[in-house]
């Protein structure tokens, strides 16, 4: 009997991912900063190690110089050897250098050298922004099992929710029939998760025949579906698109609740913890005698002197005597100041807080920030890498204080509900 080559994994990490608003200001979505110490890139990829599967691609295209050195040589998730590796794909540019990816299919044809450089059976591709755990090995035997040309994870949504997705239609022996993307009145329930096996030759083929066919979900997967021979893989655990802020914030929530599902250390996610701030050098945290501590994760290196409730706090912050940390994400090296307060904030790293200051002040959590109100409109305040917070700043609700404001920036003592502050000062 043929034994079957080893899969190849393409993962896709080169979107915008705009809605994250000054979260990906200077990083690559995938790259972005999550649950204390990991980045959302490292789900996709510890999902890959945990699977079995040693030799990975991956395509950058935005910001990706964070994300390239977060990844180094692999290392962190076993990628190197002899008969593994991790490569990292740099964007590809057409005639003119604005001609970058024009959607997920197009990314890889622009990358067929490498698929044509490494054959295998199956080519596996992941997006690289998505929060789940899930075996891919047990993906590839269904697909092996149905002779399949392609299989498309799915799972179950809320109707009100499947608008987000594609969607297919399926029969009684899981083969899609029809595929609907982002469908305005769904006729399923039953979403893309955007992770696919395509049959090797089948996938070089696909990219081969119309260079007009820009996206495996509008133009690939319905064009396979005709030819009949396109099957859905049914998934029934743990998965986020983190793709705004509300869900990146919901996402970080559950790693906090007992019932959600949701544990990276069970899952056996790893990290670089060598790259960046360097997590592995860290002191463990050290916790001051009146601190209080109520359902949060608080990462090496933090000093906490004050409260933090249900809250996630990342390496190197401190916490100050009589400072509160409440509903909050706070990346690294974050300094919250005495008497200060974050209420329902997402802090990125560096941020200074002074003395006295509040952010999300108010009670007022459903005006929507004024320049982006499709981004923040539940109360999430945002302050951007670097900026301050002077001693005795108000913040309201839905706010957006830009990377690298200095405390000279703010032009009164009361950023109102819904406004983004920017490094000169202006307020809109």
């Amino acid at each position: 009997m043929k034994r079957a080559k080893e899969a190849l994994v393409l993962i896709l990490a080169g979107g915008v991912g705009s809605r994250l608003n000054i979260l990906v200001e200077k990083r690559a979505k995938p790259a972005v900063p999550f649950a204390g110490i990991y980045r959302i890139i490292d789900f996709s990829l510890s999902n890959v190690m945990n699977s079995g599967l040693k030799k990975v691609g991956i395509l950058t295209q935005y910001k990706p110089l964070s994300l390239m050195d977060h990844l180094g040589m692999g290392d962190a998730w076993d990628f190197s050897g002899r008969k593994r590796g991790i490569a990292i794909l740099p964007p590809r540019t057409g005639e003119s250098e604005s001609d970058w990816y024009k959607g997920t299919a197009d990314a890889v044809r622009r990358n067929i050298d490498f698929l044509e450089s490494n054959p295998s059976d199956e080519v596996v591709i992941l997006s690289g922004d998505h929060i789940y755990n899930m075996e891919f090995d047990a993906m590839i035997e269904f697909h092996r099992s149905k002779s399949a040309d392609v299989t498309v994870a799915m799972m179950v949504v809320p109707r009100s929710e499947i608008h987000q997705f594609g969607s297919g239609i399926v029969d009684k022996n899981d083969r899609v029939i029809e595929w609907e993307e982002k469908p305005k009145e769904p006729r399923t329930n039953l979403a893309s998760m955007g992770i696919y096996v395509f049959d090797y030759d089948y996938l070089l083929d696909s990219l081969k025949r119309d260079k007009s066919e820009v996206d495996f979900g509008m133009h690939i997967l319905p064009r396979a579906i005709e030819e009949g021979n396109v099957f859905a893989y049914p998934f029934y655990g743990y998965w986020r698109d983190v793709g705004t802020i509300q869900a990146y914030w919901e996402a970080n929530m559950d790693v906090l609740k007992k019932d959600s599902g949701f544990s990276p250390q069970k899952w056996e996610i790893r990290t670089n913890v060598e790259g960046g701030t360097r997590i592995s050098d860290r002191a463990p945290a050290r916790f001051g005698e009146n601190c209080t501590l109520d359902t949060c994760l608080v990462s090496a290196g933090s000093k906490i002197e004050g409260t933090v409730i249900n809250s996630i706090i990342a390496p190197g912050v401190i916490v100050e005597e009589g400072a509160t940390v409440n509903n909050s994400i706070i990346f690294d090296d974050c300094l919250i100041k005495k008497g200060a307060t974050v209420d329902l904030a997402i802090l990125d790293k560096r941020v200074t807080v002074g003395e006295g200051a509040v952010i999300g002040h108010g009670e007022n959590l459903k005006e929507a920030n004024h320049l982006k109100p499709s981004h923040l409109y539940t109360g999430i305040t945002l302050v951007g890498k670097g900026a301050e917070v002077p001693a005795k700043q108000k913040v309201g609700r839905n706010c957006v204080i830009s990377g690298s404001v200095k405390e000279t920036a703010y032009p009164t003592t009361s950023l109102e509900d819904g406004e983004t502050l920017f490094p000169n000062g202006e307020v809109s």
